[in-house]
């Protein structure tokens, strides 16, 4: 963990945004059949922020959500249980974001330097200074860096399940998540 405030900063603002999520947005009636729809019903919106988190662009994040629920639907029949369709969902977010920067990073490649993409007006007056400046600073970061914060952070999982949903060792996840922290501080602080 980092000594100063810029670590803090961040664990703060994702922990708030993590606490906001926790909250279930539709009760699922016990021993009833869990169907697609329920689930899409009560994740749907904690995987777009996760997405939009890992790919700055809240429609290409919708889009990278549904997504992931078509390919849950196509391997409805093989899937264990909730928590399993949940994991298969996470998974399957990450490895959609992924592809995503991926293709950025491609298309980057033939785009002039001068042009820049910018956010929207409307994403950034829906945050505060302080959360906007952990949303940049995170968007300064290596993909891996960016997707180890967010699962730990916005996403609440523990090294094992952030290891698990990214395939990296759990060494992996704490040492690129030590140097996430400190990147995030370092951009935050020269910002001050």
């Amino acid at each position: 963990m980092l000594r100063d405030g810029g670590g803090n900063a961040v664990e703060a603002t994702l922990s708030r945004l993590r606490r906001l999520d926790a909250r279930p947005e539709h009760a699922h009636a016990p021993g009833a059949p869990l169907t697609i729809s329920d689930l899409y019903r009560d994740h749907r919106m904690r995987m777009v922020r996760l997405a939009i988190l890992l790919v700055d662009d809240p429609s290409t994040a919708e889009d990278v959500v549904q997504e992931a629920f078509a390919g849950l639907h196509r391997h409805w029949s093989g899937l264990r249980d909730e928590a399993a369709a949940v994991g298969y969902l996470r998974t399957a977010v990450v490895n959609g974001s992924r592809s995503v920067l991926r293709r950025r990073r491609t298309a980057r490649d033939y785009v002039p330097p001068h042009q820049v993409n910018a956010r929207s007006a409307e994403s950034l007056a829906l945050l505060s200074a302080e959360h906007q400046a952990v949303v940049d600073a995170l968007s300064t970061l290596p993909p891996r860096q960016r997707e180890v914060l967010v699962l730990r952070y916005y996403g609440g999982l523990s090294e094992a399940e952030i290891a698990e949903a990214t395939g990296i060792s759990r060494g992996t996840v704490k040492s690129t998540a030590s140097r996430a922290l400190d990147a995030v501080a370092r951009v935050m602080g020269s910002r001050a």
